[in-house]
């Protein structure tokens, strides 16, 4: 275990307090004041978490610890996994298809905030942002954090199994207040770190997540 409590504790503090409160409320409060337009600001949000993400990731488990990024997971995958990405692609969009069906039975909004904006101003600009958003930044900072550090953090710890609830329940708490895709998050995290985990990489794992995401986008969009 090259990782100890200092680096959980202080990207947690990081992922849990300070991201919360400085980039998704204050900043995203002053971005959207700037652009008038949710989905701009959410995009601007989400490209600076990233950019906050990558680099405390590195300046606090990687470069102190005089590691490479094939620690958290950066590294090539066997080929024979492609049909394993395709398999747990299909189980993650039927998974969520019946999250949505049981939402829409009990009367449980599926929308938020970026898609309505979407909807509202749909051309191929805003389109193209929120695609390049959600099926591209995001699942690379997030992979990165969520699997490569913090899955490996407690399954290095205290096993797999532990590993892939507690990461998975964290990456569902950082979805927060969007209630919504709460169960959909818990599943995918998951999905994701049993890819990391048979593969010992995250790009399985961002692949999946960015197909996922961008055909929710599309769906969202054009549905």
């Amino acid at each position: 275990m090259e990782w100890s409590y200092k680096e959980l504790g202080l990207l947690l503090l990081l992922t849990l307090v300070i991201v919360p409160v400085g980039i998704e409320f204050l900043l995203h409060d002053f971005l959207l004041q700037i652009f008038q337009d949710r989905l701009y600001s959410g995009t601007a949000t989400g490209f600076v978490m990233a950019v906050v993400f990558t680099l405390s990731v590195y300046s606090i488990a990687i470069k102190p610890k005089q590691l490479r990024w094939d620690a958290v997971g950066l590294r090539s995958f066997s080929g024979t996994y492609w049909k394993w990405m395709v398999v747990w692609t299909v189980v993650l969009i039927v998974a969520s298809l019946l999250i949505v069906l049981l939402m829409e039975i009990f009367q449980i909004g599926i929308d938020n905030m970026k898609t309505e904006s979407l909807k509202a101003n749909l051309n191929w600009f805003t389109f193209s942002v929120g695609f390049i958003s959600a099926a591209i930044i995001s699942p690379l900072y997030e992979e990165i954090f969520y699997r490569g550090f913090l899955y490996k953090w407690f399954r290095m710890k205290w096993g797999v199994s532990t590993g892939l609830i507690i990461s998975s329940i964290i990456f569902t708490i950082v979805h927060i207040p969007t209630y919504n895709t709460l169960p959909v998050n818990f599943i995918s995290g998951i999905i994701f770190a049993w890819t990391y985990e048979k593969t010992g990489s995250v790009l399985p794992a961002m692949i999946i997540h960015g197909t996922f995401n961008g055909i929710a986008v599309i769906l969202a969009a054009f549905a």
